[in-house]
């Protein structure tokens, strides 16, 4: 059977249950198409969300400046994988991104990763060392990190995906 596919911003993704052996309730996977673009930074995913125009395309070029792997651009597939959440790009657009006032690019795909952080472009980041934030998809709970504004966001964004967080 193919997988239920849902096209939405970033709400939460459904699954589809039902009775294995035994009685055992188990869970199909379900993909949903998200609103977002995703990189790999070695082999962790960063999910980059956010309204239009709100920098995800940039932010994503900018990590590949520094050697990020382009899983997708503008629409995400996720599908959630025992207990962790992977991006991939859908068929059409993989190996493309959108640079304004460029064009469609080329760029070497990273066909998944299991996603590590996600990024709100919609969200301005205000304090200097903001609380943890975390965002729960296809009931996966990730970190969450607000755009900061400044030229170290992408900077920052990379050290963490090598490294993580401290405090």
């Amino acid at each position: 059977h193919s997988p239920d596919r849902r096209r939405h911003h970033l709400g939460p993704a459904g699954r589809a249950v039902r009775c294995g052996p035994s009685g055992v309730t188990t869970t199909d996977p379900v993909e949903e198409i998200a609103h977002a673009t995703s990189v790999a930074v070695g082999t962790a995913g960063l999910l980059v969300i956010g309204p239009s125009g709100s920098g995800k395309s940039s932010l994503a070029l900018a990590l590949m400046s520094l050697g990020a792997r382009l899983i997708a651009d503008d629409r995400t597939v996720l599908r959630r994988k025992d207990d962790m959440l992977w991006a991939s790009a859908p068929d059409r657009i993989r190996g493309r991104i959108e640079a304004r006032g460029v064009g469609i690019l080329a760029a070497e795909p990273c066909l998944s990763a299991p996603l590590r952080l996600i990024v709100d472009m919609g969200q301005t980041e205000t304090l200097r060392l903001p609380p943890e934030r975390w965002r729960q998809i296809a009931g996966i709970t990730l970190p969450c990190l607000h755009k900061c504004e400044g030229p170290h966001f992408h900077m920052a964004i990379w050290q963490y995906m090598k490294a993580g967080r401290i405090l």
